[in-house]
């Protein structure tokens, strides 16, 4: 990489960083390439990316940023995932790191605030934005079928009423 490639990474992370709602740090030491192939995969899926660079262009890249409080974890061989979505890439993370124990996640940041590996392990357990709005509608339709069953249920009644006095008229 020269210096014009190296200056344009880290003004593509940078900007990365100012829009991104987090931004997690992992350890890949041991991966294969398949296993690293598989993890990026995995993290396209989830609507995340996942970066490996040199760890002082990423801290270049950090500087400005609400996220640049994780620098300190940068040290060693270290990846950076990011996403839009606070939940998609610490999930995924999380996911692949419960079947390969080599992944291993440092921390990561909330916007401006820093998280240790088990804040981004229960950001990774909170429901997804799209398992949010999920319920949310569910709620909010819960209500209008409740009122509908409630508003047939006389004109229901009335009707069985009058076939019965119909049926017992006819019979007498």
């Amino acid at each position: 990489m020269d210096r014009a490639e190296k200056q344009e990474l880290v003004n593509t992370l940078n900007q990365v960083f100012q829009t991104t709602g987090v931004v997690v740090v992992v350890g890949y030491q041991g991966l294969t390439a398949a296993q690293m192939n598989s993890l990026r995969s995995m993290m396209v899926d989830a609507g995340a990316s996942f970066k490996v660079a040199k760890n002082r262009l990423v801290k270049l890249a950090l500087d400005g940023t609400g996220s640049e409080g994780i620098q300190g974890l940068l040290k060693g061989p270290t990846a950076v995932a990011y996403s839009a979505d606070p939940i998609a890439a610490p999930k995924a993370l999380t996911a692949f790191a419960k079947t390969n124990d080599k992944l291993v996640i440092l921390g990561g940041a909330l916007g401006t605030t820093v998280l240790d590996a088990d804040g981004v392990k229960a950001l990774a357990e909170l429901p997804s934005l799209d398992e949010l709005r999920g319920k949310l509608i569910g709620l909010i339709q819960a209500p209008a079928t409740k009122i509908a069953g409630v508003l047939q249920a006389p004109g229901g009644q009335i009707a069985r009423v009058l076939s019965a006095y119909a049926s017992k008229s006819e019979a007498a």
